[in-house]
């Protein structure tokens, strides 16, 4: 768990950000591929996202179901792995779980908020204790840095690309097929393949990829 007081980047901004794949390409360096998979509901879809992970650990991907709340001025964004019979696990990534995983957005004050980050992830493969460790410590922190900076400057990108296209705040405008609950099952990590990286030496992990 972690947060971040974000100055001059109101609320919805940041929940804009949060939502929009498209800016998603140019702020998360992590990111190697993320779609919408379809719709639930008004406030709910299915998405894939890949994760590029320093080397020479294997990359990560998830499939999650991904819900939405605006709560006045604030803002909440949940999401957990689910199964879905046209993405199964994929031989060039680890499928890491996301057991829990959210967002809370608070106003705070004219023109800044808070955002809250909670996650609970089973990255699956038998890492050792100091890649978990290493990861706690510092790419989480520089995430939230990331997303900050990433608030500062989407007002102007949006500006410039197609503005009123807003399908998480109009739902009139979300053309993704529909998904069935029927379809999903929640992914649970004891179903899949376990990657053995214990023998890692700590000396050879790439941290570049995860500089701010």
């Amino acid at each position: 768990q972690t947060r971040i007081s974000c100055k001059d980047v109101p609320a919805e901004t940041l929940y804009d950000v949060l939502h929009d794949t498209s800016y998603r390409k140019k702020w998360d360096s992590n990111m190697i591929e993320t779609y919408d998979i379809g719709r639930l509901t008004v406030n709910a879809d299915v998405g894939y996202y890949s994760w590029k992970c320093p080397s020479p650990l294997k990359n990560r991907d998830f499939v999650t179901l991904r819900s939405w709340l605006p709560l006045g001025n604030d803002y909440m964004i949940i999401n957990y792995s689910v199964k879905h019979p046209k993405y199964p696990p994929r031989k060039d990534f680890v499928r890491a779980v996301s057991l829990q995983t959210g967002y809370l957005i608070k106003a705070n004050g004219a023109g800044a908020c808070i955002l809250y980050y909670l996650t609970q992830v089973d990255p699956r493969g038998s890492l050792p204790k100091w890649v978990v460790n290493r990861v706690s410590q510092f790419v989480a922190p520089k995430a939230m840095k990331k997303i900050y900076k990433a608030g500062l400057k989407y007002p102007e990108w949006k500006r410039k690309h197609d503005p009123a296209y807003k399908p998480w705040v109009y739902p009139e405008q979300n053309t993704l097929p529909s998904v069935s609950l029927a379809e999903l099952s929640v992914q649970h990590a004891d179903s899949l393949e376990n990657i053995d990286e214990t023998g890692l030496p700590e000396d050879h992990l790439s941290t570049s990829d995860h500089e701010a």
